[in-house]
């Protein structure tokens, strides 16, 4: 489908994502995520200077899962760049093959925003469709969750280079991609997990790899004090994600040590920001003092996956 030409505006256009994909954090290089920090930074502090740039844009927002934050902000982000969207909620292919429907959408819509169960969903739709595809969420990765916690760093303490960022909690999806940004900007990422929920072996030695040319330390161990220790972020997430409800009570039990409260957090440093994508099941993974704490930066990063989505979209469909 030929693209709508857009004008560019004011700023200078950062460079295209890599084959105009986020099929998870690893399709961000170095210089395109930094470009992103900014343009988010951008939109945030003036808003009506992109007002119109995706008019005439309409996007495909697919949703498996239910979703209150990425559903609004998606909806938002797109309509407040001008542009429209239609929204299809349910399972992704259980009435006629995924690159079936990727080549339905990409006729229609210039963009296609999928919220998934599984990693496989996303890489289907981006191989089959011929318009941008991004990851809302799948079981193995959550990237727009992670780009706007890595501008909410950014925002509080500016440079990224060197800050402490520290997860306790499953090895998920949102681990994953926490650790692949945190390797590219250079941050030190630690995760405590309980035995039997480590981090898929691929993706730490992916974010090895990257760390190796950042600079970036990646630590993956059992001690949530020893991960929190002079952190200057602390991050949680709830313990049973959709689709893994019949193992709830295992994992109650076997999360119990791993809740972040005003002992756990005490350890980083007094700034610390505490961290969490949400929903949150306070007293679960996080105390409500956490939660309501001076420490707590979640409302800032639930506000920004407006901001960073907003530049994500400017990214893959702002220029012809």
């Amino acid at each position: 489908m030929a693209a709508t030409a857009i004008t560019k505006p004011y700023y200078d256009m950062p460079p295209r994502i890599i084959a105009g994909k986020l099929r998870s954090d690893l399709d961000l290089n170095l210089d395109e995520l930094q470009s992103l920090l900014v343009l988010t930074s951008q939109v945030k502090s003036a808003p009506s200077r992109f007002s119109n740039l995706l008019a005439g844009r309409y996007l495909s927002l697919l949703f498996e899962k239910p979703s209150l934050r990425t559903r609004l902000t998606f909806e938002l982000a797109i309509k407040q760049l001008g542009g429209d969207c239609v929204v299809s909620t349910g399972i992704i292919g259980d009435r006629e093959p995924l690159k079936d429907i990727a080549r339905n959408l990409d006729r229609w819509t210039h963009c296609i925003v999928a919220r998934v169960f599984s990693q496989s969903t996303i890489e289907e739709l981006a191989a089959w469709s011929s318009v941008p595809v991004i990851n809302a969420l799948s079981d193995r990765y959550h990237p727009c969750q992670a780009l706007a916690d890595v501008f909410t760093l950014q925002e509080r303490y500016g440079s990224l280079r060197g800050r402490k960022l520290a997860f306790v909690g499953d090895g998920n999806n949102v681990a994953h991609s926490l650790m692949l940004c945190s390797a590219n900007v250079g941050m030190r990422f630690a995760l405590a997990h309980p035995k039997g929920y480590e981090p898929a072996e691929a993706v730490v030695q992916q974010a090895r790899g990257i760390a190796s040319a950042t600079g970036a330390q990646i630590a993956i161990g059992n001690d949530p004090a020893e991960a929190v220790r002079d952190a200057d972020a602390v991050y949680t997430d709830v313990w049973t994600s959709m689709g893994q409800e019949n193992q709830t009570a295992r994992r109650l039990s076997d999360f119990a040590p791993y809740q972040v409260n005003e002992a756990l957090l005490a350890i980083a440093h007094p700034h610390a920001a505490f961290m969490h994508c949400l929903p949150a099941k306070r007293g679960e993974e996080v105390s409500d003092g956490v939660m309501e704490s001076p420490n707590s930066a979640v409302f800032d990063q639930a506000e920004n996956r407006l901001h960073a989505q907003k530049a994500l979209l400017l990214m893959l469909l702002g220029q012809a």
